[in-house]
């Protein structure tokens, strides 16, 4: 039974169909993603970030509000259940955008599996992903690093978990061994999830990675979701929201400013949310790591009882 105090993600005790959830991303995108709000595209001066600071942003731009673009380019796949919101300002002055833009493309899946590309997140039927790519526009500063402020549902009076998790494994995210989450509930009743690493290069290797930094959750005034009927049907009344910032690049390394694109994605999904395994390369690593020195002390026994052997079966000749 849906209470106040916890988000609505689906009608009854069924979770919602991909279709189902991929018709309230649509009907709610770019602005609106299953509770989630991206409200603003921020940029930073990255002369002015402390380098390893946990929350940047250094000396801020002027920031693009997503309202105020227009998303007149919409590109709809059915073959892969997937929607791209392409857009730009409505009053650019500067010529920001004149040759870019700033595209959310939203994706529900039918099956368990991974994207061809980097950061690979394992997703589920009960998972969709967005896909955020600012791609040609014109920075304001020669450094510029670009972050998003997300304005999310709270979980009753509070905001809602961010957790870590670490892992060895980094076969299908090279050199990021860590996972981003944010829950609703304990159970949970939902889940974003992502590897804190977007790249600056479409080819998505380890040379274009940039760290991905999140800021802590705050409580925001009362904000209104998106005035769509599907997704007030999906979640309801509410009036408690959350916000925090997500900043991609540092100063040194790579960055926008390499080739005007960068691209970060995130899962959205209901119940809990997958569980990463090791993959098959990193056991076969861990198989051979721990039974070499095994196989080195059978051997060594075996040598032991076979040379004991020869030496008792050995006669003089005198």
């Amino acid at each position: 039974m849906w209470s106040p105090e916890e988000p609505r993600w689906g009608w009854g005790p069924r979770a919602p169909t991909s279709l189902v959830l991929l018709s309230v991303l649509v009907s709610a995108a770019p602005l609106g993603l299953l509770g989630e709000e991206t409200r603003q595209l921020l940029e930073f001066d990255s002369t002015k970030v402390s380098e390893g600071a946990a929350e940047p942003p250094g000396k801020p731009y002027p920031p693009y509000s997503l309202d105020k673009f227009s998303w007149n380019n919409i590109t709809l796949d059915p073959d892969t259940l997937s929607t791209t919101f392409q857009g730009h300002p409505i009053d650019d002055p500067t010529g920001a955008f004149a040759n870019g833009s700033l595209a959310f493309k939203v994706q529900a899946f039918s099956r368990s599996g991974r994207p061809a590309q980097p950061p690979r997140l394992l997703h589920t039927a009960d998972t969709c992903q967005l896909e955020v790519a600012l791609v040609g526009a014109s920075s304001q500063g020669n450094h510029s690093l670009f972050g998003l402020e997300v304005v999310t549902l709270g979980n009753g009076p509070d905001c809602p978990s961010m957790k870590e998790q670490r892992s060895i494994d980094d076969e299908y995210a090279p050199a990021v061994f860590q996972l981003d989450q944010l829950l609703w509930g304990s159970l949970p009743s939902g889940f974003m999830q992502w590897r804190p690493v977007a790249f600056s290069q479409k080819q998505r290797n380890r040379e274009s990675s940039l760290p991905c930094q999140a800021s802590s959750l705050s409580p925001t005034l009362a904000y209104s979701l998106p005035h769509s009927p599907i997704v007030q049907a999906f979640f309801g009344s509410q009036n408690n929201f959350c916000t925090f910032n997500l900043t991609f690049g540092d100063p040194t390394g790579p960055g926008y400013w390499d080739q005007h694109y960068l691209c970060w994605s995130m899962l959205l999904g209901v119940g809990l949310p997958p569980i990463d395994s090791l993959s098959p390369l990193v056991l076969g690593i861990m198989a051979v790591a721990l039974g070499a020195p095994g196989l080195v002390l059978l051997g060594g026994g075996l040598a032991l009882l076979l040379r004991h052997k020869w030496y008792s079966e050995y006669q003089s000749i005198n």
